[in-house]
C-alpha cells in the first residue's frame, strides 16, 4: 500500500521537482497538489492523502503555519511534514504547536526528505538534528528555571513505558507488538495519557518527552 502524498508549495518548478522524487519511490505517491495553504487544506480534505508535504511560505496566500493548524483541527489523523528554508527554532516551535508531526529543511537531501515522509506516516515525530538541538536548549532553560513537571506522576507504568516508546519514534503497530497488546489498547492508552499531560498534539507530546528525559537521541 502506497503513502499517499499531498504536496503544497507556490513554486511549480518545486512542485514538479518533489513529485518526481516522491513518485521514484516504490511506497509513495503523489495524489494532489496545492500552490497555497487555502488550497491545501481544500484538496487534503478532499483526497484524503496520508501525508501532506506543506511549504511555510506561500505568498500571497494562506501560509503553511495557519494552514496546517485548520488542517490538522478538521481532519487530524492526516499528518503534516512541514518544508521549508527557514532554519530558526521560532518556526520550530510554531509548527510544532499547530500540530505538525515533523520539519524539515528545503536544503535536505532527497534521502532525507524521504525518510521524513516514512516516519510522520507511520505516527513518529521527525525533527532535523538542529531542531533537535533547540528542543534540547529549551529543555535546559525550563530546567534553570524551575518549572514544574508533577504531572508525570499521574501515568501509571504502562502509560509511562507507551510514553517512553512514542517518544523514541515508535508507531502504534510497533508499540503494540513490543508489549503485546492490540493497536487500540496502545491508542487508547494514548488517549488518555494526552488528557493527563494536557497535551493535544503528538509533536507537544515529544516535546514533554524530551523534557522528561525520555527521548533518547543518538
Amino acid at each position: 500500500m502506497s503513502i499517499r502524498v499531498l504536496i503544497a508549495d507556490d513554486h511549480a518548478i518545486v512542485r514538479s521537482g518533489l513529485s518526481m522524487l516522491i513518485n521514484a519511490q516504490s511506497d509513495m505517491e503523489v495524489v494532489g497538489a496545492a500552490t497555497d495553504g487555502r488550497e491545501a487544506v481544500e484538496r487534503a480534505l478532499q483526497l484524503k492523502p496520508d501525508v501532506v508535504l506543506m511549504d511555510l511560505s506561500m505568498p500571497p496566500g494562506e501560509n503553511g503555519l495557519s494552514a496546517t493548524a485548520r488542517l490538522k483541527e478538521a481532519a487530524p489523523e492526516i499528518e503534516v511534514l512541514i518544508l521549508t528554508m527557514h532554519e530558526d527554532e521560532e518556526y520550530l516551535f510554531r509548527v510544532l504547536q499547530a500540530g505538525a508531526s515533523g520539519y524539515i529543511l528545503k536544503s535536505a537531501l532527497d534521502m532525507d526528505l524521504i525518510a521524513a515522509i516514512r516516519t510522520v506516516y507511520q505516527g513518529a515525530a521527525y525533527l532535523y538534528p538542529s531542531a533537535t538541538k533547540a528542543l534540547i536548549q529549551e529543555f535546559l532553560q525550563r530546567v534553570q528555571k524551575g518549572e514544574d513537571m508533577e504531572h508525570y506522576h499521574v501515568l501509571s507504568d504502562r502509560e509511562q513505558e507507551i510514553l517512553s516508546l512514542v517518544a523514541q519514534g515508535y508507531s502504534n503497530k510497533e508499540i503494540a507488538e513490543k508489549l503485546i497488546v492490540s493497536v487500540k489498547t496502545v491508542e487508547t492508552h494514548k488517549a488518555k495519557i494526552m488528557e493527563k499531560l494536557h497535551l493535544k498534539t503528538r509533536p507537544e507530546l515529544v516535546r514533554y518527552a524530551l523534557r522528561k528525559g525520555l527521548l533518547h537521541l543518538e
